[in-house]
């Protein structure tokens, strides 16, 4: 029987980055994996998703070019063209982390792993017909999408009238009428995609908003620029069946129907725990989803788990970091995952990004905090490159010793910019301090400092 010092369940953004940092320690290691390098992350969420949404960005621009003097005829997408890049973009990053794994000597197994025990030799896994012992173990095993007992749902589900983010990525033909169940980030950005290359798109969502916990000033902007490209939103809205090329839904007492011609359920992710085994070696799990620490220690000596399969912040980059904080503190180095200051970000057109306390946060802790909001139109590079933008950024700071607790931002850039602001949130910088930093100039990101002088 082989032996690891370490055996990752799951090659996903935690998986593959927590096994490269092992390997670099000196970490004999092995990645099981039962699908494909990458996880969902890669295969069919964040990197599938944003090449669609790229091109969709491409042809909004093309339509609307003649704002800017450019002008044109015949600007078009295709669909069948999108995927198949798309397809040809997550082959070559897999195969890039593939080559990183043989090059630090990671072992890597492409079959299910089980959790069947523990003895001297350490903790035993069965993949496919072998088993393997390791001295410790990190569980990444990543999420799937729900799929709630909605009457009907699991049927579509099956007969594939009613999609996930897996398969719509993967759909070859634009559909005339798409809803859309569920206003958080992946429902909004496939909202995007399928409104920007002509489909009549309804997204259903049972709160009174969308986006989830964003800033609700700033998703209220979002929803005010969704709605002028076409996108219809039925807000407090319950959905109380999918029937035959339809939704049924319950909106202000009265029941409605939404027709369509395919259903995206996009209503959140589990942790995916199911038949791992967990029993074997008791580890705790809360409503599905392994319970960790800030440093990734389950209950469990010499038992760590990264990423979205512990149900706290499902994000690949929050995987990345809790992988790297797990493999840090097998090697003997102190670490720990500052949760309050990993950024978020919607990569629709236009971009939404946030870190930190929100303008509802700051009222529900009862802190003690001044949330003011400063319109990119500060910016020369924004009024040039956005015609008729309402793009903002929101900053909130402690009133007492002025540190900056959160950066809400709506507008081009705003993904690339909010790595600046996270940084100034877990340092815990004060306005003074920003105050004397350098952005360059014409930015958009200089609306930060422009915005903190008023503050």
């Amino acid at each position: 029987m082989a032996t690891y010092d370490l055996i990752v369940l799951g090659g996903g953004p935690a998986g593959y980055n927590a096994a490269e940092r092992a390997a670099e320690g000196g970490m004999k290691t092995l990645v099981i994996e039962g699908r494909a390098l990458g996880g969902v992350c890669l295969n069919e969420g964040c990197i599938p998703t944003k090449t669609l949404l790229y091109s969709a960005k491409i042809y909004d621009y093309a339509k609307h070019s003649q704002e800017y003097g450019v002008s044109f005829d015949g600007a078009k997408i295709d669909h069948g063209a999108v995927v198949d890049r798309k397809g040809r973009v997550v082959k070559m990053l897999v195969g890039g982390i593939g080559a990183t794994m043989k090059k630090l000597g990671v072992d890597v197994v492409y079959e299910k792993g089980t959790i069947l025990g523990r003895d001297e030799q350490g903790f035993k896994v069965k993949a496919g017909d072998t088993e393997y012992a390791g001295k410790q173990l990190l569980i990444c095993t990543g999420s799937v999408a729900s799929v709630p007992p909605i009457p009907g749902l699991r049927e579509s589900v099956a007969s594939g009238f009613a999609m996930t983010n897996r398969e719509i990525l993967d759909m070859k033909t634009v559909p005339e009428k798409l809803v859309v169940i569920g206003g958080g980030v992946i429902g909004l950005e496939m909202a995007s995609y399928f409104n920007s290359v002509g489909s009549n798109v309804t997204v259903i969502e049972m709160l009174d908003h969308i986006a989830g916990p964003t800033d609700r000033e700033i998703s209220n902007i979002l929803l005010k620029n969704y709605k002028k490209k076409g996108i219809n939103f039925l807000l407090g809205a319950k959905v109380t069946s999918v029937g035959d090329k339809c939704v049924n839904y319950e909106l202000e007492g009265k029941q409605e129907s939404a027709p369509c011609d395919c259903v995206l359920v996009s209503i959140g992710r589990r942790a995916m725990t199911e038949g791992l085994g967990l029993e074997n070696i008791g580890v705790l799990t809360e409503r599905g989803a392994i319970v960790t620490n800030d440093e990734g220690r389950t209950n469990v000596a010499g038992v760590w788990a990264a990423g979205d399969v512990n149900g706290k912040l499902m994000l690949a980059h929050t995987a990345y970091r809790e992988g790297e904080v797990a493999v840090n503190n097998m090697l003997g180095k102190k670490d720990v995952v500052h949760y309050e200051s990993i950024p978020s970000v919607i990569y629709t057109n236009p971009e939404v990004a946030s870190v930190g306390e929100t303008g509802e946060s700051i009222k529900a802790k009862g802190l003690d905090a001044v949330a003011q909001s400063f319109t990119l139109k500060y910016s020369g590079r924004y009024i040039a490159e956005n015609e008729g933008g309402d793009g903002i950024v929101k900053i909130i700071i402690d009133r007492e010793h002025r540190n900056i607790l959160g950066v809400h931002m709506i507008g081009n850039y705003a993904s690339e910019i909010i790595y600046g602001a996270a940084m100034m949130v877990e340092k815990k910088m004060r306005v003074e301090n920003v105050r004397k930093m350098v952005f360059p100039h014409p930015t958009v990101c200089e609306v930060i400092r422009e915005g903190l002088f008023q503050m």
